[in-house]
């Protein structure tokens, strides 16, 4: 199942949260900084202990004193006009969170609109990329059986919806 909210990702109560992090997941503004103020300081206690992570990877921990149980961390590209393989990046972080999904035997994930804050993907373009990834991993992964793209605001969720064909 695939669906759309406007919200706060940091107050689902689902096996995973996704946060588009940096590469040294130490925490830092829009999502990234919302999900560390929520989850605690452990969180960075034990993103310290990962070494970082690769743009267009996928690292996973506990969720501390958020309602999702586990906290996927993903970096996204930075935009850089689209010549630079910004969008197989994009499209690799939504497959390896739902890869890494599978691998931890969790059932539901919800996911940021990855790259498009600060990193500056443009919102339709990540949305599309984001809808038809996901659609692939689910079917090669079919032990994830819910997946919540969360919007934080009506434009981007009307997006969303549309793609989903809801």
């Amino acid at each position: 199942m695939l669906r759309v909210i406007e919200g706060d990702i940091t107050k689902l109560a689902v096996d995973a949260i996704v946060n588009a992090a940096n590469s040294t997941l130490s925490g830092g503004s829009g999502v990234d900084g919302a999900i560390h103020r929520a989850a605690g300081p452990r969180l960075l206690d034990e993103c310290r202990t990962l070494g970082g992570c690769a743009t267009g990877d996928a690292k996973i921990t506990q969720g501390y004193d958020l309602p999702a149980r586990h906290v996927l961390h993903t970096v996204g590209p930075v935009w850089l006009g689209g010549n630079h393989g910004e969008e197989e990046l994009l499209a690799r972080c939504y497959r390896r969170c739902i890869a890494l999904a599978a691998e931890n035997h969790l059932r539901s994930v919800a996911f940021p609109a990855i790259s498009t804050g600060a990193y500056r993907f443009p919102p339709q373009r990540a949305a599309a990329i984001a809808v038809a990834s996901v659609r692939q991993s689910l079917a090669r992964h079919p032990g994830v059986t819910e997946v919540t793209f969360v919007c934080f605001g009506p434009e981007a969720a009307q997006v969303y919806r549309a793609l989903l064909g809801a």
